[in-house]
């Protein structure tokens, strides 16, 4: 069965933007190519378990393993050595990033406190959103019990659009909660 949200893309999102932009094609209009999410564990030079917490935790919330990211090189300021495990990340494609995005923007954004909508700034210039999230336990997924320590992340949506206005309109469609400026 495929996911909601590319449903929704493929019937009412690539109408709505070969309207507003005039695309000559459908394969023109931007798309959503894969979303990362990133959790990075400074703390995690000093405690080698909290890496587990950290990997177990993103594993429940985007459905897939993620990679345990290394250090490349050594700081003596930081602690850190080569090698150290400082952090672990997910790339999602296909089926799981449209799941991952249905549950982040109707779900897991709306239980924030005090959510008012993300920032529509977060752009790259090319197209491409950079959202930060506080902590873990805004996803359901996750247990609070079971939590040891509140680790935020980074989530990356990378899309096809040339321009941020035809990114920032593609995720709208999509129902990404910006605030209103």
């Amino acid at each position: 069965m495929p996911a909601r949200l590319r449903e929704h893309y493929q019937k009412q999102v690539v109408p709505a933007l070969v309207k507003e932009f005039s695309y000559g094609n459908a394969n023109a209009v931007p798309k959503v190519e894969k979303v990362s999410i990133n959790i990075g564990m400074g703390e995690a030079t000093q405690n080698a378990k909290l890496m587990d917490g950290a990997v177990q935790e993103l594993t429940m919330i985007a459905g897939q393993k993620p990679v345990v990211t290394k250090a490349k090189k050594s700081i003596a300021a930081f602690k850190l050595r080569e090698g150290m495990s400082i952090g672990c990340r997910v790339t999602l494609r296909g089926e799981r990033m449209y799941e991952f995005l249905d549950r982040l923007m109707n779900v897991a954004l709306p239980r924030v406190r005090d959510f008012r909508g993300v920032s529509s700034k977060s752009f790259d210039g090319r197209g491409n959103y950079t959202l930060g999230i506080r902590d873990q336990l805004i996803f359901p997924e996750i247990d609070y019990n079971k939590v040891d320590k509140i680790k935020g992340m980074n989530v990356c949506i990378t899309t096809t659009a040339k321009t941020d206005a035809e990114g920032l309109a593609l995720l709208k469609q999509l129902g990404m909660p910006f605030r209103q400026q």
